[in-house]
């Protein structure tokens, strides 16, 4: 006698969940929060679509002649003005690349959970560093030009600084995702903590820190630009003063300087983290 095949059970439809649709109507709220008038910041679309050809003085013509003063009519006579403002926008983001990635390599074993010497150690560094990343580096530059004047060190002083918060972020998390094996064998081995991180950890991210480091070098060249309009030397600095007298054609030159040196930098940076890491 043959009995029938028992059936399983199909299992139970989940609920749906809830947590979708209440996540959409909060970002909807804070949306129209931040939009209105009452609670935000005023949003009149109206208004922009009025004032949308404001600038076109500015794009053809500042003054008398759109041959002369506009943005789209750059002043070329001016292109040799940019060239030392531009190296030494160059030279800031090496040195600051360099001096920063140097001091975040070491910082970022001490914040890292895989290979710091101690939790106190690793809270206090953790907190250090989310401060370090949480001032902008635009207000770096602006204390620094407060302390030291007016000049390039004001800027290399801030680029040192918003480079050890990002390369030390970056380079922390990487060690906390390495292959645990060389470290047990290294410390099975009895190598002591500095010599497990030298041989068993640094070889394993090394190909990501200098990744980070190019990735760094080629931010540098922006914030530079930035934190010069501050006074923190460099093209940032001539950019700022030919703002200041509305020689929009001198502008427009700065910009494309800015622009054609920036690719170049960022190609050249792709091709070198593409075959390391």
């Amino acid at each position: 006698m043959t009995t029938a095949a028992v059936q399983p059970r199909r299992p139970a439809k989940p609920r749906p969940s809830l947590v979708v649709p209440i996540g959409i109507v909060a970002f909807l709220a804070i949306t129209w929060a931040s939009l209105s008038e009452q609670f935000g910041i005023a949003f009149d679309l109206g208004k922009i679509l009025e004032d949308i050809t404001a600038g076109g003085e500015i794009l053809i013509s500042d003054r008398d002649s759109a041959a002369q003063y506009g943005l789209l009519v750059p002043n070329w006579a001016f292109l040799p003005q940019t060239v030392e403002p531009m190296i030494e926008t160059f030279q800031m983001a090496v040195l600051a690349a360099t001096i920063g990635c140097a001091v975040a390599l070491p910082v970022a074993f001490v914040v890292s959970r895989v290979t710091t010497p101690n939790s106190p150690t690793f809270v206090l560094g953790r907190s250090v560093l989310s401060v370090v990343r949480a001032i902008p580096d635009i207000l770096y530059a602006l204390m620094f030009v407060a302390s030291v004047s007016i000049g390039p060190l004001a800027g290399i002083a801030a680029l040192v600084l918003f480079n050890i918060g990002v390369v030390a972020k970056l380079l922390s998390e990487t060690v906390d995702g390495v292959d645990q094996g060389p470290i047990e064998a290294a410390r099975a081995g009895g190598s002591n903590r500095p010599q497990t991180v030298r041989w068993a950890v640094l070889p394993q991210v090394l190909p990501n820190y200098v990744a980070y480091a190019l990735y760094t070098f080629e931010l540098n060249i922006r914030a530079a630009t930035v934190i010069g309009i501050v006074g923190a030397g460099g093209i940032g600095y001539l950019l700022r003063g030919q703002y200041q007298f509305f020689n929009w054609s001198n502008v427009s030159v700065i910009i494309i300087v800015l622009f054609v040196c920036v690719f170049f930098i960022e190609m050249i940076s792709i091709w070198l983290r593409r075959r390391l890491v």
